[in-house]
């Protein structure tokens, strides 16, 4: 793409929104090529990328451009498809209201009915719409928990999960043959009265009512909260979709001293009270452990800015309030839907727990110890949904499905990463612990005792700017050709390959995996440690995972340690 003339372009384009002209008029040569150099690439995540003017960039054409695309692959299903149409929503974030005003429209004016939320609306909420209302596509403008300056544009298959490899190459492939600036002339086409004039079908409440049903089925023991009924929960949204919707189905649930943090409940694509609005970072929930010391609460729970992730933060017995890990929550959510699930009569004949190949590896070891049959994924819950449906097509039924990056679903109401649910799951965790006289952070140590240490951590890589890509390429590319002998010390006994889906040994011995196509690597160390490799798909930059065990809490987190700073030095 020549970055010159498509800015060129740009800036002679009739009907400019004032603010793109601006930027434009104001841009470096430098700005220009980050700008224009290259096409926001459409994938299996859709498109994300930060706001502004440009061909890289999330703006009311790119997203206009794609709609049109996902417009056309409707129509070409047929008026069966038309019928079913598609779902859109949208989360906090700045723009997010405008895109899904116009990807709604030019969906109607292509004749596709809509059903659009009235409003911001958890993730988790768009996927039980696609599936509630039998759409053929859902569409769910949202960047998750990356930086206030991003946007972006999920895209979700009639069963409720984004969308595969052959969707995302159909929509692709017709995208590259839409004309950018052709969907529309002004956007006055795409406010409310317009909308509703074209067509366009608002749903909220009812909605809300229906999704918030299924999450309390969902529920393990029924009377949870009379288990604690002093505790006390504060919960932050960070400025999110969450702000409704958990601290109802809580009250619902009964749990009814959850002192939400009011700053943080206020929408704001800004997210003005947080560095960064991610539930991982506990330096996030400054904030809300202030709440938690002068409410004397032992919990906190906070949500993602689309709520499809949940962040926890427990109060040790020293008083010190420390997260609770994606992996460590997974592993506590396991052992507490086998146990209770088993008391209350609510565990299911064949229970099966589902998480990736980069999450801890204790929870196979907690669920096949509890006899559940237990699968694994790739990163993604597009991949954990494809093994939720392969495993309910044998008699089981997925208890709990979760990744490490914190996100979980229990329940067949959605195929997407579920905070609502999640919240009411730890919330009865927490007092189902509280009643043994156990907090959280004790209730890890002693599954620890009992199955075994178990130690992870990941590590991102950032390669920014447009060749990051291709530094990423070259960098699998090394690992693939030139696979390490050791890691600190202890051999590499196994390489997963799981693009062709090999295991080769360090004898030369080779067998074939379950997984295949996926550009990730995985070195299986004689002592029983892990150490995983993937570029990301959403951002640019590698990540590493390093998944550790031993016989003691030190052993496990030396053998950690080591692993991390071999990997370190191996990756520059």
């Amino acid at each position: 793409m020549d970055c010159n003339s498509e800015y060129a372009r740009w800036s002679s384009q009739k009907g400019m929104p004032e603010e793109y002209a601006r930027e434009l008029s104001g841009m470096t040569e430098n700005e220009i090529k980050e700008a224009f150099s290259a096409e926001l690439a459409f994938g299996t995540a859709g498109l994300r990328g930060i706001m502004g003017a440009g061909t890289y960039r999330m703006n009311i054409y790119t997203v206009a451009q794609t709609t049109r695309a996902i417009a056309d692959e409707i129509n070409a299903r047929g008026e069966a498809a038309c019928r079913r149409g598609a779902v859109v929503c949208c989360d906090c974030r700045n723009n997010s209201g405008r895109f899904a005003a116009i990807a709604a429209g030019v969906l109607a004016k292509n004749g596709v009915r809509v059903r659009l939320f009235d409003g911001m609306r958890p993730t988790p909420e768009l996927s039980f719409a696609v599936r509630e209302y039998g759409c053929e596509f859902g569409i769910n403008i949202t960047a998750s928990h990356n930086p206030k300056e991003y946007n972006g544009y999920k895209v979700y298959g009639a069963n409720g999960a984004q969308i595969n490899d052959a969707e995302a190459a159909a929509i692709s492939e017709r995208r590259s043959k839409t004309d950018l600036f052709a969907q529309f002339e002004s956007e006055d086409e795409f406010s409310r009265q317009s909308l509703l004039k074209a067509g366009v079908e608002f749903i909220g409440a009812e909605t809300d009512e229906a999704f918030l049903s299924r999450v309390m089925s969902c529920a393990v023991t029924e009377n949870a909260a009379g288990l604690a009924p002093d505790m006390k929960i504060v919960f932050t949204p960070f400025h999110g979709t969450g702000r409704v919707l958990v601290p109802e189905v809580l009250r619902r649930r009964g749990f009814t001293n959850v002192i939400c943090v009011e700053e943080q409940m206020v929408p704001d694509g800004n997210f003005p009270t947080v560095a960064s609005p991610n539930p991982e970072d506990i330096a996030g929930f400054e904030l809300a452990i202030r709440y938690a010391k002068k409410a004397g609460s032992d919990l906190i729970i906070g949500t993602d800015p689309d709520a499809d992730r949940i962040g926890l933060i427990v109060r040790r017995a020293d008083g010190e309030y420390v997260n609770i890990t994606g992996n460590q929550l997974g592993v506590l959510l396991t052992d507490y839907i086998f146990s209770a699930g088993r008391a209350s009569g609510k565990l299911p004949e064949h229970p099966a727990v589902i998480t990736t190949i980069v999450s801890t590896m204790m929870a196979r070891t907690v669920c096949e110890a509890n006899g559940g049959v237990f699968g694994e994924a790739f990163t993604g819950f597009r991949f954990i949904s494809e093994k939720m449906d392969e495993l309910e097509a044998k008699g089981c039924t997925a208890v709990l499905c979760f990744e490490e990056s914190y996100g979980y679903l229990s329940g067949s109401h959605a195929r997407d990463k579920d905070a609502v649910t999640a919240a009411m799951l730890v919330a009865e965790l927490a007092a189902y612990h509280a009643a043994r006289g156990k907090t959280l952070a004790g209730a890890l140590e002693e599954l620890m005792e009992k199955y075994g240490w178990y130690s992870e951590r990941t590590m991102n890589i950032k390669m920014p700017g447009l060749d990051g890509l291709e530094k990423m390429a070259r960098l699998m590319a090394r690992l693939r050709s030139e696979p390490p002998k050791e890691f600190g010390g202890e051999a590499v006994g196994a390489v997963c390959d799981y693009l062709p889906g090999t295991r080769r040994y360090a004898d030369g011995r080779e067998e074939t995996l379950d997984l295949k196509k996926s550009n990730v690597l995985a070195f299986e160390l004689a002592d029983g440690c892990r150490v995983i490799i993937r570029p990301s798909g959403t951002e640019p930059k590698i990540k590493v995972y390093v998944l550790a065990k031993g016989g003691t809490k030190s052993e496990a987190e030396a053998r950690l340690e080591r692993c991390a700073k071999a990997a370190e030095k191996l990756l520059g």
